[in-house]
């Protein structure tokens, strides 16, 4: 359960630019708003909520942000936009599968940016379902490692009678998977177990990889996210590349 790991950790990266910062308020913003009108502005009896609301203030969106958001959803707030979730489906150059989610108030602008994104930097779109079902839900829990603490084996114990499935180790971070169904106990289990974790929430994950062993098309393959992840009513990207270090190191030189 790989996929668009680097690239993430790299977007991550790139966030602290001001320009990304910003886009990725709005965007979790948007999570809170939806998670609160969902399933209520009380965050310890919306799981989903609490989530979003410890995302948002890990990446330093203000409190006042914050608790605006969850005012508009509840109705106390004028503003509230009517989000809905849709999904878009795409490859790009190496038959890398990608699916795009968004949480937009205008459906036609959506599908006209994320085509115009995709074609334009050398991706196509792709019919409805065909990539989707290269990719399952699953519950993801980022644990936080801080001077080699905790290590795999503490996460497992923690975190197995919970419904953990799969652990994968990253730069420093492990990434636990589990059942969606699963997401609230597994998150408990870590906070139980004194770690601190970076995000718990629903991804979709690939069931398998597509290898890129140029520079050339790992390029034009990070194009097309690139585009797509710059798109306000883009949400989340999820793909299943797997670019070998060397080449993410040559990418990282340009």
């Amino acid at each position: 359960m790989s996929g668009h790991s680097k690239w993430a950790t790299t977007k991550h990266k790139k966030a602290a630019i001001d320009a990304k910062r910003g886009k990725l308020f709005a965007r979790l913003i948007k999570n809170i708003e939806v998670a609160a009108r969902t399933g209520g502005p009380d965050p310890a009896g919306n799981p989903t909520l609490y989530d979003a609301i410890q995302k948002a203030k890990k990446n330093s969106v203000p409190a006042d942000n914050i608790d605006r958001a969850v005012k508009r959803a509840a109705g106390g707030e004028g503003g509230g936009a009517d989000w809905t979730t849709i999904m878009y489906e795409a490859y790009a150059a190496g038959g890398v599968a990608i699916l795009i989610e968004c949480l937009t108030d205008n459906r036609n602008r959506s599908a006209s940016d994320v085509r115009i994104a995709v074609t334009r930097n050398g991706g196509r779109m792709a019919d409805m379902g065909s990539v989707q079902r290269l990719f399952e839900r699953k519950g993801v829990v980022e644990v936080e490692v801080k001077d080699g603490k905790p290590t795999e084996d503490e996460v497992m114990e923690a975190t197995l009678d919970a419904g953990a499935e799969d652990i994968k180790a990253g730069e420093d971070t492990f990434t636990v998977y589990c059942d969606p169904n699963d997401l609230v106990e597994v998150r408990k289990a870590v906070q139980n177990a004194g770690f601190e974790y970076e995000k718990a929430e629903v991804d979709f994950v690939p069931t398998f990889t597509e290898s890129i062993t140029d520079l050339e098309t790992a390029r034009k393959v990070y194009k097309v996210l690139d585009a797509l992840d710059d798109l306000d009513d883009v949400q989340n990207v999820y793909s299943n590349e797997d670019v070998p270090e060397e080449i993410e190191a040559q990418l990282d030189e340009e």
